[in-house]
Order: C-alpha cells, then structure tokens, then sequence
C-alpha cells in the first residue's frame, strides 16, 4: 500500500508537478485568458409601460469565498441595438461577460420597441433603468456614482441621447429620486441624425414610414417631418450651459446600415463645443462586425471607462 500524503498548505508557485507521462500523451503550456471568477446573472423588473415589463438584467462578477468581504464594482449599463425594434438583449453577451470579468458590473436594459412607443420612450426607459439601479445599488453590489452607459447602433443613439440629456429632459418620474446622469459614455455606430442618413451609400431604407427611422417617430416619413425628427438628434441638446459626459465613439469605415458619416457629426459638433470626445474610425468593418467584437476594441472601451469610474471597493 502506497504511504499516505497528509494535506498541507502549499503555495501554488510551489506545489510540486507530476513527472507521470503515460505513452502518446501530448504535454502543452498555456496561459489564462479569462478571468479567474465566475459571473452570476439577476434578471429584474424595473417598470412596467405600455404593456411591457421591462427588464434589467445584471452581470456581476462572483467573489468565490462566500465568507470573503463583497466588493461593490463601478457599473456598466449597456442598451442593446434593435434598430429601436423589440431587441435580442443578450446579442453582445460574449462581450459584457468578457467586461464583466474585468471587475465590471454590467446591466443590460430592455425598452419598449418602437412598435410599442415611439421616441422618446427608448430614453426614458434606459433613464428609469439607471435610476432603479441607484436605488438598488447596496443589494446589487454597484458603486451607485460610478455608472457609465454604452450602446450599439439604436442602442449607441439612445446611449448618446440618455448621457447628454440626463436629468429632466425626455424622463418620467419613476425612482425620480435618483439621478439618471452617468459618468461616461461609449457609442458603438450609433446614427445621430435620421434625417441624413440615406445621404451616404447604405443598403437600407431610412426614411420611409415603415423605416426604422419611420417607426422611431411614430410610423411617419422622415423628410416629411422634420418637426418629430428634430427631438431625436443629440446634437440639438448640446448648449455652452449645459454640461455633457465624456463620450467615445468607434464607428466602421464600412458601416452598411448607419453611415460612418452620423458619427463624424456628433464628433465634429462636441469637439466645436470643447467637450471630452474620443473617435476612432475602424478600417475595413462593418455594422457590428468586422473589428468590434475583439479584445482590442473592449480594451479601447474599458480604457476609456477606467479614466472615469473609480476602481472596485
């Protein structure tokens, strides 16, 4: 009978290899790349309109040790694209986990389709989330001060939209004692002014009724009305009184949906306007793909949310 090991602490560096190599096994090195915690998942109701219960579902990075003091994480609220439609909410999964396990929180917000309710609904509804989310923050471990809002094309206008208008405008009154402002905001191809954007090359139509555009306005033609398309471009909120978060823009060269065009306007009028803006052009991709979904890209994304939000308690 073989001599029994009793179990002690080692320190990993230490702990000793096994020199076993049975015949045709192949040895490798590898290295980690994920993070070394796991990610639990709440889904919540933060309201209820229009006959939708909407949703926030939160990510939070789990601690292992159970009897281990719990951190509070800076949060990431991310509005998932859906050309204002009913969205896939969980379409960009792969890439909040990878964030996540960055020692992000992160809350995915569901609103109401445009089929539902047109403009401004999409903003007053991310509005309520982050609010909810303030309200919550010590039961979902979130540093309530150090929320930053990101979204993907619909999702990156009503992101933009959310973080420069903040409090009191396109809002409702719901948890209205906690503050929707954010600290920073990232927009991934987001369009900014509807009107425009059949005036570069796309593959789809964005000015007709049943345009996603039309929708967003309540089912009207685009260039018929200019008086509901107005409210919905973000640089019409930009005044010199008016302070504005940081915002990072990344857009492909390629975009075939939302022209790289609706993003160099945004760019150009925070920049006349003096505010903390960041662009980068992403050569050779195109909606959604072709470069955003990289390591690359959420390192330029975490970067720039790292200048702003404090580290984890």
């Amino acid at each position: 009978m073989e001599k029994i090991i009793q179990p002690r602490e080692i320190p990993l560096a230490e702990f000793p290899a096994e020199a076993a190599l049975p015949a045709g096994v192949r040895c490798v090195t590898l290295q980690d790349t994920y993070g070394p915690c796991g990610v639990d998942m709440k889904s919540l109701v933060y309201a209820e309109r229009d006959g939708e219960t909407l949703h926030v579902h939160v990510l939070m990075p789990t601690e292992g040790d159970p009897n281990l003091p719990q951190r509070r994480f800076p949060c990431i609220v991310f509005v998932q694209g859906s050309a204002w439609h009913r969205q896939h909410v969980f379409e960009h999964m792969s890439v909040m986990l990878r964030a996540c396990e960055r020692g992000f929180a992160v809350a995915m917000v569901q609103y109401r389709p445009s089929e539902t309710a047109p403009f401004p609904a999409q903003i007053q509804d991310t509005k309520t989330a982050i609010r909810f989310l303030r309200k919550n923050a010590e039961e979902l471990r979130i540093l309530p001060e150090e929320i930053a809002l990101w979204g993907d094309s619909s999702g990156g206008h009503t992101a933009v939209m959310a973080g420069i208008t903040g409090d009191g405008v396109l809002d409702t009154p719901l948890y209205g004692a906690y503050s929707a402002q954010v600290k920073c905001v990232v927009d991934w191809y987001g369009p900014t002014d509807i009107s425009q954007m059949n005036l570069r090359p796309s593959v789809q139509n964005h000015y007709d009724a049943e345009s996603p555009e039309g929708f967003l306005i309540g089912r009207h033609n685009v260039l018929e009305n200019p008086e509901l398309v107005a409210p919905t471009v973000p640089m019409n909120y930009l005044t010199p009184e008016k302070e504005t978060p940081p915002i990072l823009i990344m857009h492909g060269d390629k975009d075939q949906l939302v022209p790289f065009h609706q993003s160099c306007m945004l760019y150009e009028k925070l920049r006349e306007m003096g505010r903390e803006v960041e662009m980068y052009k992403l050569l050779g991709a195109y909606h959604v793909i072709g470069g955003f979904l990289s390591d690359e890209a959420l390192k330029i994304v975490l970067n720039f949310v790292k200048k702003y939000l404090a580290d984890p308690q």
